[in-house]
């Protein structure tokens, strides 16, 4: 077997993924019981059972990873909540903000009058003709996500 294979690849992926999975299924025991399982397959199918022990290892691994990352969450979750809760108004000022750009979107979109410029600087002049008046990017507010 190829060190390299043992001490890093394997490793690493093992985290990434323990993280992913942590994302899907918010359980760290469920993540480590698929990369035992998925360690256990690989043990008997693709290497020999000297590999057990790796595997074993890589699940404790898998377990660690998915219980920081959980706290982790968990932490900036709190976080977040502590800063709407000590600003009370925060939640009224997002909603007051995008209520606002919604009523200005709605009153350029209801304003029909047709914008034109014209061309003179070839010999034939040319009309363009337009009636976009919405001129914010972003017509849909990311306030209300929550």
């Amino acid at each position: 077997m190829n060190t390299l294979l043992l001490f890093f690849a394997l490793p690493i992926a093992t985290i990434i993924l323990s993280i992913v999975l942590l994302k899907i299924l918010r359980c760290p025991i469920l993540v480590s019981a698929t990369f035992f399982a998925i360690y256990l397959i690989l043990t008997y199918s693709v290497f020999n059972t000297d590999f057990l022990i790796f595997a074993i290892s890589y699940t404790i691994l898998s377990y660690i990873t998915a219980l920081i990352t959980k706290t982790i969450c968990n932490v900036a979750e709190k976080i977040n909540s502590c800063i709407d809760n000590r600003i009370p108004n925060l939640r009224n000022i997002r909603e007051c903000i995008c209520n606002n750009i919604e009523k200005e979107n709605e009153n350029r979109s209801n304003n029909t009058q047709a914008r034109f410029t014209v061309t003179t600087n070839q010999t034939d002049p040319v009309l363009f003709l337009g009636n976009r008046n919405n001129i914010c990017n972003r017509p849909n507010c990311c306030c209300k996500r929550r």
